[in-house]
């Protein structure tokens, strides 16, 4: 189908975008979504994904805006990060193909996203936060604008949608796509008054999970009246990159906002930045999480890789974060997190060492039901001669070392060269995945855990985990540990850490060298020495 520009105009476009790993996550959902909103009157549909893509063309020949959502652990930017990503929604059918025209740290940058677009034969969509993210996109050649990504860039997400950015962007263009937070006909129209081509409806229409819990906030005001303090925490995952809070109940996530680190700043400015972005959230959590990266002792936080963050010294993390949100706080590792929310989302009760392979390599111990706090876990800073083991495992490696045999590329695409047989990537991902294996042998042979589990952005790449079983079968079989393939991805620090924080049943395991104590839930014994 061969989409004009004016296809879509004066008219509503329905965003069918299940909530990931929702109930309604799956083909015959989102198929049924989009023909049911196109049977109403409207215009087109915005998808999430190659495989949804694909099964919503099969079902109409309805205009289809194709996107491709991605959690990176080097870039803030989720939305079509990757030039193979507009291919592949131009191959799974899409009409347009939306993507993040944000001036943040990306693996793609606008041009070359907008020029992949052109090349596919197909019009692009650039996702704004502002009208100078406009003016680069429409330098770039790209066919429509939205105001997509209002209010998360950074800072206190809002909850009306942005019809002065639409208006500014009309006096652009008169190719402006309103999205974003339009809950309502009224909001709709406003967006149609401002100068929108046509508007981008989503969650109002398609989310049932967030209508629902709109409507039953509405009712509990009523039915309800008296305060009720729930269960509900605010989990946050700081890393190097980028920060991530979320509000989590009962292990789901219900809301996140994610924004990049300030990497030229400090853990005051990183706490006071968490609390502007989750504002709007206060009263509604009654505890913190606080997963970060490197060391977490007795309330204080001290960087393990300086490149990572710049932290200098033992920074009072607890008691900083305590005095800004006001609540109690918990803090812990971020990868010790992420093995305690894999531990507690499976119903094995076994032991496991949880280990997270991506910028750098990161682990958690979970022993007898005990999370193992501390230093345990810190595989990554294990030596090998001069350097830290992460040094030859990470991603940078991976990339470091294509360039280094001409092939200048991210991890991703090092293992895609990898499966389509190139030797050069072969012989990368086979060195990474024999040190991989060794170190797993090395924990099995000096924790004798009852499974492995992996995770992380290189730890969960196609075909990773079968080659470091392979390495391992030839290596160790006396020694061979069980691997598991991580269940909750980028959110398992968030959901581990939020349960360390409120969960009763937490069991926290650390020991102090100087004194030799031993803290276990909350008390303290001391131990043998």
């Amino acid at each position: 189908m061969n989409v004009q520009i004016e296809s879509l105009n004066n008219g509503l476009i329905v965003s069918c975008q299940p909530v990931p790993g929702g109930a309604m996550d799956d083909d015959v959902y989102v198929v049924g979504f989009a023909l049911a909103a196109l049977s109403a009157g409207a215009r087109g549909v915005r998808i999430e994904s190659a495989r949804y893509v694909a099964a919503v063309r099969q079902a109409t020949p309805a205009p289809i805006i194709g996107l491709v959502k991605r959690d990176l652990t080097d870039s803030p930017v989720r939305i079509t990060p990757f030039v193979d990503d507009v291919f592949a929604l131009a191959q799974a059918g899409a009409d347009i193909i939306a993507f993040d025209a944000t001036d943040r740290v990306r693996p793609a940058n606008v041009e070359a996203l907008a020029q992949a677009v052109r090349d596919a034969g197909k019009l692009s969509m650039a996702d704004c936060s502002s009208v100078d993210d406009a003016r680069r996109a429409l330098a770039a050649g790209v066919d429509y604008v939205g105001s997509t990504m209002s209010g998360y860039t950074g800072g206190p997400e809002p909850t009306e949608p942005d019809i002065e950015l639409v208006a500014r962007l009309r006096a652009l263009t008169p190719n402006v796509i309103a999205e974003g937070r339009i809950r309502t006909p009224e909001q709709a129209q406003a967006a149609a008054k401002a100068g929108a081509a046509c508007v981008v409806v989503g969650s109002a229409i398609t989310r049932t999970e967030h209508v629902t819990d709109w409507f039953a906030r509405a009712l509990d005001a009523v039915y309800a009246p008296v305060p009720v303090v729930l269960p509900m925490v605010l989990g946050v995952d700081l890393g190097g990159t980028k920060i991530r809070a979320s509000l989590v109940q009962a292990g789901a996530v219900l809301d996140t906002v994610v924004f990049a680190t300030d990497r030229a700043g400090q853990p005051d400015g990183w706490l006071r930045a968490i609390s502007d972005a989750t504002l709007l959230w206060r009263g509604r959590y009654a505890r913190v999480g606080m997963a970060v990266t490197g060391a977490v002792r007795n309330g204080a936080w001290r960087a393990m890789n300086t490149a990572t963050l710049g932290l200098e010294g033992d920074f009072p993390l607890q008691a900083q974060a305590e005095a800004i949100f006001g609540v109690p706080v918990t803090i812990a590792n971020d990868a010790q997190a992420a093995a305690w929310g894999e531990f507690r989302a499976s119903a094995d009760p076994s032991d496991l060492v949880f280990l997270t392979l991506s910028t750098g390599l990161g682990g958690g111990i979970v022993a007898q039901g005990r999370l193992m706090q501390g230093l345990a876990g810190h595989f990554g800073q294990m030596r090998v001669g001069d350097e830290p083991l992460e040094a030859t495992l990470c991603g940078p490696w991976i990339a470091a070392e294509a360039h280094r045999l001409g092939h200048a590329c991210q991890p991703k695409y090092v293992f895609d060269a990898a499966i389509a047989g190139e030797d050069w990537a072969m012989g990368i991902i086979d060195a990474v995945s024999a040190r991989f294996a060794r170190l797993c042998c090395d924990i099995q042979v000096m924790l004798d855990p009852a499974r492995i589990v992996i995770g992380g952005g290189v730890g969960l790449a196609d075909g990773f985990i079968e080659r470091v079983q392979q390495h391992i079968a030839r290596m160790c079989p006396a020694a061979a540990p069980q691997l598991q393939a991580a269940r909750l991805g980028h959110e398992a620090g968030i959901i581990g850490i939020a349960d360390l924080a409120q969960s009763d049943r937490m069991a926290l395991y650390s020991i102090s060298r100087k004194s030799g104590i031993a803290f276990t839930s909350g008390k303290c014994v001391k131990t043998r020495g």
